[in-house]
């Protein structure tokens, strides 16, 4: 899927080409409403190319039905084109590192549970606090967080070996409510002026039309409890 691409499209939806699949991601939390874990819910059915609302008030979603124009959305991006790397913060542990961009932060709180990742980088010199540090990091769909071994300098737990390219809708059962757009697998996205952003293997885009960091989620649809249905 080499071709695969979104494109942002000015006030408008998603372009999506490349024959990208699309699938109901779901989060999971435990007794105590800390997210846990993913479910892979059904395939949505798509064309080869084919269009994402974007303002979050189609009434056909996932996919666009031209109610942008009717509501006067204004999808301007605001997100700047800084890689990851540039806004990241080092937080240093015995056996591993991690980094945390907060700007790539879409409120799927899966950095929150069993005693949140931060704490327990200070913790990788145990099993658990490794488990903990690598697991979290890879379940967030954003990418804030990146797990590093201190031994080699290279990333570690920290990308999904996702089995292919493909778009994620994301659903929120605990807060009652949708997510974002999870890109994953390294798939191309451009802004509306035609300027790339930085390519990444997992990126999470608002679809509620709410963000203050369009194109991506701020996360913004938890406070607003916005549903896709």
């Amino acid at each position: 899927m080499a071709d695969a691409r979104i494109e942002v499209t000015e006030n408008g939806p998603y372009r999506v080409s490349g024959g990208l699949p699309l699938r109901v991601e779901t989060i999971v939390s435990d007794s105590e409403q800390e997210s846990i874990a993913w479910t892979h819910g059904d395939d949505v059915a798509a064309p080869e190319s084919y269009e994402l609302c974007r303002c979050g008030h189609s009434s056909n979603k996932p996919f666009c039905d031209g109610s942008h124009e009717t509501v006067g959305f204004d999808g301007a991006e605001t997100a700047g084109h800084e890689r990851y790397a540039d806004g990241a913060k080092l937080y240093s542990g015995p056996t591993m590192d991690m980094t945390d961009n907060p700007g790539f932060c879409s409120v799927a709180r899966f950095c929150d549970a069993r005693g949140k990742a931060w704490s327990n980088v200070k913790r990788t010199d145990t099993a658990e606090g490794r488990d903990i540090v690598g697991s979290e990091a890879m379940m967030c769909p954003s990418g804030r967080l990146v797990a590093i071994d201190k031994e080699t300098g290279e990333p570690i737990a920290m990308e999904p070996d996702f089995e292919e390219q493909r778009i994620g809708l994301v659903e929120d059962p605990t807060e009652d409510c949708s997510g974002p757009l999870w890109v994953q697998g390294g798939v191309e996205v451009v802004g509306a002026d035609g300027e790339p952003y930085e390519l990444r293997n997992r990126v999470t885009l608002c679809r509620c039309g709410q963000s203050s960091n369009k194109p991506f989620c701020d996360g913004t649809h938890v406070d607003t409890r916005w549903r896709a249905d």
